[in-house]
């Protein structure tokens, strides 16, 4: 079922692609705060954002999209000059949003394995499951991706069903140990995690 929210950030998405302002009226401009650099506070920005972006014939495919509680969280393909691939996280407050996160990263591949970032499920599924499953994604997190026991991996991956979208890196236990622990392994990139700020 698709909600309100959901609904409202992926037509302000695709207010990227259409350059229709009235797409941030979803943004309370009062209280939104900003976390991507290149773009100004408020829905004053968006909209002039929306509206120079348009006139380079964008393209907004919207993958997957989460509604977790006050948050809401879409998995994006954007082709402006060059195709990227996106995450965006909203926090709503009143029925607006008032803080938005992006990640945004060059579309590579298919990795090794044929998968493309953004193939794979669309749909959430288990809900009841949804908490536990929380528990188990913040315990890998801390185990593996902060503390580095890599030598715990085999307690967290399903090494015969593990499926990998990273384009750099194939599927499998043993390559994504590699990833993890070896820069060499990885185009020379350190993976270093800090700390958990949200689970969604």
């Amino acid at each position: 079922m698709t909600s309100k929210r959901k609904n409202q950030i992926c037509a302000l998405l695709k207010g990227i692609e259409t350059g229709d302002a009235a797409a941030a009226a979803v943004v309370n401009e009062n209280k939104y705060i900003q976390h991507n650099p290149q773009t100004h506070e408020g829905s004053e920005g968006l909209a002039s954002l929306f509206e120079r972006l348009s006139n380079t014939s964008p393209r907004v495919n919207i993958v997957r999209v989460f509604e977790d509680g006050d948050y809401i969280f879409a998995h994006t393909e954007y082709d402006f000059t060059s195709s990227n691939i996106g995450f965006e996280v909203f926090r709503f407050e009143d029925g607006l949003a008032v803080e938005h996160w992006d990640n945004i990263q060059q579309r590579q591949g298919p990795n090794p394995s044929g998968h493309t970032m953004v193939d794979g499920p669309t749909e959430a599924t288990d809900l009841n499951s949804t908490e536990s499953n929380r528990e188990i994604v913040r315990f890998f997190v801390k185990e593996i991706l902060i503390n580095g026991k890599f030598d715990k991996l085999d307690d967290h991956i399903d090494d015969e069903h593990y499926t990998e979208h990273n384009p750099r890196i194939c599927d499998g236990l043993s390559a994504l140990r590699s990833a993890l622990s070896d820069p060499a392994a990885n185009d020379g990139i350190t993976i270093q995690y800090d700390r958990v700020h949200r689970l969604l």
